[in-house]
């Protein structure tokens, strides 16, 4: 069995009592080893260098109500006892000199004596572990009514476990506040796969109690941008954060354009710098910062965003001077970062920073258990933008799941495949009600445009690296299928003129003159785009 020891401080106003009637008033500290049920092995008693004397005097005490408790005294000099600083720090320094040992003792923290800031900070210090003890309130006993009752001195006790976990009801309360908070990242989708779930679980907790980056890696369409958000209104809801959630898709980025969109620029820190620009950094000031698409930033811009991260501070494109925010960083990927810092395309120091925290989302292929519960939330979503609310017939909607976990559906697009195929179905549904001929005619469509060079492996990243994610979405399948193509042939020919002759090898034989390396650059130039920024490696 455990010896139970009592760490407490001496009750200068409540444990003095003059020779004669000390043993007619309620003294916590004497109490504390009258307590019935509650025999103390040892007492550490923390006094003053002043207070020697009624130390002494409730030793003595002690020895005669409990003659089996060993006291030992421990002098503590403090010039303010409330001045929060020295209380803290020298209790501090005592729990770190103290041996502690929890295979052996059972600690109890005594907060009945000692001033209000004393209290505050056994609390503190016990709550943060660096006494691991549970903490003693002791209680006077109740007033006497008249001068014939008893006289009674020892009162009595109660033990607060600050492990939270131990207490059924708020145990409960915080595995349901658990719960939400989960449900919360996954947009309340009732996710199956376990693995999913438990990642979900560990993002959680991460969100919650700490502020270091995090990184999501994961193909094109697994919902990156969407948990992003998530964590950024999850840290909100937990007053973590008050700014803004800041989002740049860093594939969008180019040269001076890109220090410029980041850290910020002073008026006339380049030609067409007409006026000061905060920046996206600063904007995200006591907020959240999103990079998707991390990989794709330059290396100098690497080298200022670790700085920005490790020092909160930065230096706007031609200023002298730095400016601080003080954001928490969120990043994303598809790429294998420790690949491309093999490869010299990323900074080793700045992935090691950002790689403390790393979640990887799986492909809604290897997710086949939550596509039903997708499904659903699919509809919703559409049901509340469109405002109409659409609904499965019994037999097209196992027709479509069947389909949809069998393993000719590899949805290469992620939940962005499964999003627009609600959409479609949803919208062609007669009457809201969609039956087997609209999955019929969907499945129909899902298989061509799998079997197409449309959605092949890698296009739909190269859109969305070029465009962003947003810019990608937007674009219809005909004309995304055909830039893709383009931006092939661009990469593979190396020229301008060789990538037109390429590509309009059969129609230019019809004209008479033709400028075919001009029809491509007005044709990317659509896009936002130019022959060098396709090329980029």
């Amino acid at each position: 069995m455990k010896r139970r020891v009592v760490i407490s401080i001496l009750g200068t106003t409540l444990d003095a009592g003059g020779r004669d009637d000390r043993w007619k008033r309620w003294r916590p500290t004497v109490s504390l080893c009258m307590q019935p049920s509650l025999f103390i092995d040892r007492l550490e008693l923390i006094h003053g260098p002043g207070s020697g004397r009624l130390a002494r005097q409730i030793v003595g005490d002690i020895e005669q109500v409990s003659p089996g408790t060993e006291v030992r005294e421990h002098l503590m000099s403090l010039r303010d006892h409330w001045d929060f600083s020295e209380v803290y720090t020298n209790l501090r320094d005592f729990a770190r000199a103290y041996i502690f040992d929890t295979e052996r003792e059972d600690y109890l923290v005594n907060i009945t004596t000692g001033t209000h800031v004393a209290q505050i900070c056994w609390f503190l210090l016990t709550e943060a572990r660096f006494i691991p003890a549970r903490l003693l309130q002791l209680s006077p006993p109740p007033r006497r009514t008249s001068p014939e009752d008893p006289v009674e001195i020892v009162g009595s006790h109660s033990i607060i476990d600050l492990d939270l976990s131990r207490y059924d009801a708020i145990a409960t309360r915080f595995a349901a506040e658990r719960d939400e908070a989960t449900s919360f990242l996954k947009s309340g989708i009732a996710t199956r796969s376990p693995a999913f779930n438990q990642m979900i679980d560990q993002i959680e907790k991460v969100a919650i109690r700490s502020r270091a980056p995090v990184l999501l890696t994961g193909p094109t369409g697994a919902g990156k941008s969407q948990l992003a958000k998530r964590i950024y209104e999850l840290k909100k809801a937990q007053r973590q954060v008050s700014g803004d959630f800041i989002e740049v898709n860093c594939a969008t980025l180019r040269g001076d354009q890109a220090m410029s969109t980041l850290f910020g620029h002073v008026k006339g820190a380049f030609t067409g710098a007409q006026a000061e620009r905060a920046g996206l950094m600063k904007s995200a000031d006591k907020g959240v910062l999103f990079l998707d698409e991390i990989g794709e930033l330059g290396l100098d811009e690497q080298a200022m965003c670790l700085r920005a991260i490790e020092e909160k501070r930065f230096l706007p494109v031609g200023a002298d001077r730095d400016t601080t925010s003080d954001f928490q960083l969120l990043a994303g990927t598809n790429r294998d970062l420790s690949v491309s810092v093999r490869e010299g395309r990323f900074r080793e120091d700045l992935f090691a920073r950002l790689n403390l925290w790393t979640f990887s989302l799986p492909a809604l292929k290897d997710r086949k258990e939550d596509i039903e519960p997708n499904l659903e939330f699919e509809l919703r979503r559409y049901s509340e933008r469109e405002g109409q609310n659409v609904t499965f017939n019994r037999e097209a909607r196992e027709a479509y799941l069947r389909f949809a976990a069998a393993p000719e559906a590899t949805w290469r697009a992620n939940f962005r495949d499964l999003s627009a195929s609600v959409t479609r179905m949803a919208t062609l549904a007669p009457q809201g009600r969609i039956n087997e001929e609209t999955v019929r005619d969907e499945i129909a469509r899902l298989r061509l445009l799998w079997s197409t060079g449309a959605n092949t492996p890698g296009s739909e990243d190269v859109l969305v690296e070029l465009l962003g994610s947003d810019r990608a979405e937007a674009i219809d399948l005909f004309e995304s299928a055909q830039l893709a193509t383009v931006i092939s042939a661009c990469r593979e020919t190396g020229s301008l003129s060789a990538a037109g002759r390429r590509l309009f090898a059969v129609s230019r034989l019809e004209k008479t003159s033709s400028n075919d390396a001009d029809r491509l650059r007005k044709y990317l130039a659509r896009f936002g785009l130019s022959f060098d920024m396709v090329v980029r490696p």
